[in-house]
């Protein structure tokens, strides 16, 4: 806990301070635009990597950056989803999966999980991504790297079930978007529906 501490100390006598007016006006209102849906793993930074400012971005983590299908209303994912569109009004919902993700790499290899139920029972909400992982070599980067793009295609068509967010989907009030971080070199993948294909993001996602 000693780099938790300190990391605490340093944030409120160096970096709050900096930062007060923001904070008093956050701890008053909060104005996120997006939901950013992303894998639980400690290398993911989703306000990092886009460089938000506090209450910009909306986050829910959980293993492989997975939404369980609709009506898996029970959920904290649907939970999240309904309150970022009812409560919050967002307009974006990414889902940003990444290079090296462990559940990803459990989907592929079954055997390597399956002292963990509770994992194993998680995972049966990505049973596409599984069988896709069936058709590639799980010792092949490029190929591992292929199935986490394929995962991120099948979580947003799991979103898309949703009608609440079909339903604004459809009104042009919200935008859905696929992304893919590359750990080792900090890029940013971004799915394009026209080509079905990941391509680097530059600009707006807009």
């Amino acid at each position: 806990m000693s780099p938790l501490r300190k990391g605490v100390r340093e944030f409120q006598d160096n970096v709050y301070p900096d930062m007060k007016v923001l904070f008093e006006k956050l701890d008053k209102r909060k104005e996120p635009h997006t939901l950013f849906i992303t894998c639980a793993d400690s290398r993911i930074d989703p306000t990092l990597i886009t460089q938000s400012d506090p209450g910009k971005i909306f986050v829910h983590r959980n293993a492989g950056n997975i939404v369980p299908k609709y009506p898996e209303t029970g959920s904290s994912e649907a939970a999240s989803i309904e309150y970022a569109i009812c409560f919050l009004g967002i307009t974006n919902i990414v889902i940003c999966g990444h290079s090296h993700c462990g559940a990803v790499a459990g989907l592929a290899d079954p055997e390597s999980i399956k002292h963990l139920p509770h994992l194993v029972n998680w995972l049966e909400h990505a049973s596409e991504t599984a069988a896709a992982a069936e058709q590639i070599d799980p010792d092949s980067e490029e190929s591992m790297l292929s199935l986490v793009e394929r995962n991120v295609i099948f979580q947003l068509e799991h979103l898309s079930s949703y009608p609440i967010v079909s339903e604004r989907v459809a009104s042009g009030a919200l935008k859905l978007h696929g992304w893919v971080y590359i750990i080792k070199t900090g890029e940013v993948r971004l799915y394009q529906h026209s080509s079905g294909q990941f391509e680097p993001l530059s600009g707006s996602f807009a």
